[in-house]
């Protein structure tokens, strides 16, 4: 589904150049669960924001689908983060007096879905995303946050991307409430096949992946498979 060949991205202030990623490759199958983790300032946001289509590489390639993303104009661009990708932010950017069910519908308004579509591919996401229907028309500032978190998640599944993006998507919350959210990511990428990319500064987090890759000073120095996918195949 994804690879990454030499992505480099240069960022310039007055004479000064800075690399924020250096000649990063790796690869990612369809229906992959991994975790990317590194120290702040390491690199890992600028590499999601390029794996997202919010960003290009100074140079490098990076193909999604087989597609080289990279060559892309704004509007491509554009077409692809609707199309093909669902993304998951640590601060949910929900709207706070709208319903839970009004929150998750509203990528399909601008896609220009029609409303009975939309209502019913809305509740089919949110069931996914393991929300219960009680709670379907509540506003998202009724609710707790990791319900918060699974809404969040339910919007980014709403379009059917074939790639969902998740960035610090726990940390904001507890620790047992991460627990089940990410859980809910791992159902999402088990049972129904997604591939995931998540960010995380938690080591425990990160081992629910199949893979970790680590970046130090926008360098892969890391790619590794975690316990749980070994434990998978034996």
């Amino acid at each position: 589904m994804i690879e990454v060949k030499n992505i480099t991205k240069t960022y310039k202030a007055g004479d000064i150049k800075f690399n924020a990623l250096n000649n990063v490759s790796f690869s990612v199958n369809d229906g992959e669960f991994v975790a990317i983790m590194g120290p702040s300032g390491s690199g890992k946001s600028t590499l999601m924001h390029i794996l997202g289509a919010l960003d290009s590489p100074t140079s490098g390639t990076y193909f999604l689908d087989n597609k080289n993303v990279s060559t892309l104009s704004d509007d491509e661009l554009a077409d692809i983060r609707r199309d093909k990708i669902g993304f998951v932010f640590q601060s949910f950017n929900l709207l706070p007096r709208t319903t839970v069910l009004r929150n998750v519908m509203l990528p399909l308004v601008y896609a220009g879905i029609h409303s009975a579509e939309r209502e019913n591919r809305a509740k089919n996401a949110l069931r996914s995303a393991g929300m219960d229907e009680e709670h379907f028309h509540h506003l998202s500032n009724q609710i707790s946050g990791g319900q918060i978190q699974r809404v969040a998640i339910a919007r980014a599944l709403v379009n059917n991307p074939s790639l969902i993006l998740a960035d610090e998507p726990t940390g904001n919350l507890d620790s047992k409430t991460g627990e089940i959210v990410i859980g809910t990511f791992q159902k999402l990428n088990e049972e129904l096949g997604r591939t995931i990319i998540l960010i995380t500064h938690e080591q425990e987090i990160a081992e629910h992946a199949d893979r970790i890759l680590f970046i130090k000073d926008g360098i892969l120095i890391e790619d590794r498979t975690t316990h749980q996918k070994r434990m998978a195949k034996v």
